[in-house]
């Protein structure tokens, strides 16, 4: 460790700030906080990443990954907002905000077992838990379907109107391994659970997003900083209606000339234009 970072990433935090190193490219990625109303408020499913992998390894994250091509599929059935208005809240073009949505529901599935689509644009499915359903679910992970092929052949629709934008996060350029990330909120569907699905998680778990803050649990600046908003709020629907305008939070790593390091977010005194 150097400065309180892994040496690989101080030497490229460092090389950065001399103007010696290029960032690496961002992937588009989507992620879901997933809520549901407990007794003392609002409650949210995190994962905690297995330990060892390349990114994010042991911290606690909500369900989410990568824009995969075939998510850009535009033949999807959808039900809801039009991509214009995720475009909008996102400030993106309209195909990658319907990769990002499609991105979004089919990564909850592989994660949390949790689907957010359904038979019609006022129905939803009840139950995805079955053995038929994880082979769907194992299908999509292994990218032997796309969510498109799914939905067209089960006969359903995607329900957007069940997300509501809530952030958008850029890793720091000193990361070797970058994602350009929207998040998004949703509640669980009545009669849906969260189960373990996937390969990536090695704990999952519901918390008060207070509770979680609170807690000691390893997380990265991201999903903190979603957290304490979903603090804020009393119940789901208060979470879900409230207002938001999303900003592109880029966090900067930036080394001084005696290695100090400042972790700097957009408008801190000193951040980069």
């Amino acid at each position: 460790m150097t400065a309180g970072l892994p040496a690989g990433m101080f030497d490229r935090a460092r090389a950065m700030s001399r103007g010696e190193l290029e960032a690496p490219p961002t992937r588009d990625a989507a992620t879901v906080a997933l809520l549901r109303d407990g007794a003392h408020g609002p409650e949210v499913y995190l994962l905690r990443r297995v330990r060892g992998m390349a990114f994010a390894g042991g911290m606690h994250v909500f369900p989410g990954g990568s824009v995969d091509p075939a998510d850009a599929h535009a033949e999807v059935g959808w039900s809801g907002p039009p991509p214009s208005a995720f475009a909008e809240a996102f400030r993106c073009d309209e195909p990658l905000a319907r990769a990002l949505v499609c991105a979004a529901v089919r990564e909850t599935f592989e994660e949390s077992g949790v689907l957010l689509v359904g038979p019609s644009p006022d129905e939803l499915l009840a139950d995805v838990s079955t053995d038929d359903w994880e082979a769907e679910r194992v299908a999509l992970e292994a990218r032997e379907q796309s969510l498109s092929e799914l939905l067209a052949r089960r006969g359903l629709v995607l329900r957007a109107d069940l997300l509501r934008p809530l952030a958008h996060w850029i890793t720091p350029e000193a990361e070797s391994k970058r994602f350009d990330t929207r998040f998004f909120v949703a509640r669980v569907p009545e009669g849906q659970v969260c189960r373990d699905a996937g390969s990536e998680a090695d704990q999952r778990l519901w918390i008060r997003p207070a509770e979680a803050l609170s807690s000691g649990l390893g997380m990265l600046p991201p999903t903190a900083a979603v957290l304490g908003d979903l603090a804020e709020h009393a119940d789901v629907d208060a979470a879900l209606a409230a207002p938001r305008e999303i900003r592109t939070v880029l966090p900067k790593l930036l080394v001084g000339d005696d290695d100090s390091v400042a972790f700097l977010l957009p408008g801190d005194p000193g951040y980069p234009d």
